[in-house]
């Protein structure tokens, strides 16, 4: 099934690729290189930092608090263009009219309290029944 939901992605964005009449090969290589080499120069290796940072964690956890900072990582890099207000301009105040460092503040407090309830409820369900953790936790 990933497969085929994966193939039928390819197929669509090559699709739109050779069906774009002004298209600049260069430009379209440059922003793909430009994407892998951020992920393999600064994605991966904040991911593995995170991994590194949280080892001392109690086992059961340590999942739940990785992801919290992965989920909080990429809010956090969707909203910094809207947060440092690029794009803004003096002329216009209908461009950028929110107060994004508020709402990104928001965003990571709800995404903090979900990681909270689950862990609580994880620490409450696994207490109640005796078990050690859960699949994730056997695989981490």
């Amino acid at each position: 099934m990933g497969y085929t939901f994966g193939g039928a992605l390819l197929a669509f964005g090559i699709g739109g690729l050779v069906s774009e009449p002004d298209l600049n090969l260069v430009d379209w290589a440059s922003w793909f290189v430009g994407a892998a080499l951020f992920h393999d120069a600064i994605i991966a290796p904040c991911v593995l930092l995170a991994g590194l940072a949280t080892t001392r964690l109690p086992r059961p956890y340590r999942p739940y608090v990785q992801r919290t900072l992965m989920v909080s990582a990429i809010v956090t890099l969707v909203a910094l263009p809207f947060v440092l207000g690029k794009g803004k301009r003096a002329d216009n105040p209908s461009i950028l009219p929110l107060p994004y460092v508020r709402n990104l503040l928001l965003v990571l407090a709800a995404i903090y309290l979900v990681a909270a309830c689950v862990a609580v409820w994880h620490y409450r369900t696994h207490a109640r029944t005796g078990r050690k953790g859960s699949d994730d936790d056997r695989r981490a």
